[in-house]
């Protein structure tokens, strides 16, 4: 089992940058996937970004291709999320979430264990 610990978000002008950083507990975080998703009033949670159990794969959406950066430190328990070029439509609850696999998912359901959320909110 893992549990996430959320940092970072706040408030940020457009076209600035964030890191959102997610610590997790237990000594088999190596073996999980990690995911970012976020969630806006009144829309459903939505897939930002994974990166494998090693860091060596990551996807991403659409939507933040190019300016999110996901990241791993295994050796330290952490996961990272780096926004730049924020667009007020990036705000929104970010959450960090572990999968109990090796691999990368996109759909919240492949997510055993979740952070708690973090508010984003990029002004215009």
């Amino acid at each position: 089992q893992v549990q996430l610990v959320k940092s970072g978000g706040g408030l940020v002008q457009a076209g600035g940058s964030l890191r959102l950083s997610c610590a997790a507990s237990g000594r088999t975080f190596s073996s999980y996937a990690m995911g970012w998703f976020r969630q806006a009033p009144g829309k459903e949670r939505e897939f930002i970004a994974a990166i494998n159990w090693s860091g060596s794969i990551t996807d991403y959406a659409d939507s933040v291709k190019g300016r999110f950066t996901a990241s791993r430190d295994n050796a330290k328990n952490m996961v990272y999320l780096q926004m730049n070029s924020l667009k007020p439509e990036d705000t929104a609850v970010y959450y960090c979430a572990a999968k109990e696999t090796y691999g990368v998912g996109i759909t919240p359901d492949q997510y055993a264990y979740w952070g708690q959320g973090t508010q984003v909110t990029v002004s215009s």
